[in-house]
């Protein structure tokens, strides 16, 4: 399932949404109503647990986490991070 689809189900499973239809991937999810700053926290929990990432403190910000775009952006970038830093320190047999 794309990045997207995973982050929309998760919001769409999670908060409370008066017409789920209705909501566009570049729509402020704090404007809309979405979520609240305890939104913002479970939605860090999801993504720390489910993409095995870290988001750092100055991270938590609606650049990164307000949209789904926003969020799909972000977490593309930092998958794409981990995993050269995955490369980085594997052995040289490992690296490609």
């Amino acid at each position: 399932m794309p990045l997207r689809d995973q982050i929309r189900s998760f919001i769409l499973e999670n908060f409370i949404l008066e017409k789920p239809e209705d909501l566009k991937d570049d729509e402020s999810l704090l404007e809309k109503g979405v979520m609240d700053s305890t939104g913002v926290l479970e939605l860090v929990a999801f993504l720390e647990s489910t993409y095995e990432i870290k988001v750092e403190d100055e991270e938590l910000i609606p650049e990164n986490l307000d949209s789904i775009k926003n969020i799909v952006c972000y977490l593309e970038k930092k998958l794409a991070e981990a995993s050269g830093q995955r490369q980085e320190h594997a052995p040289a047999a490992f690296q490609s």
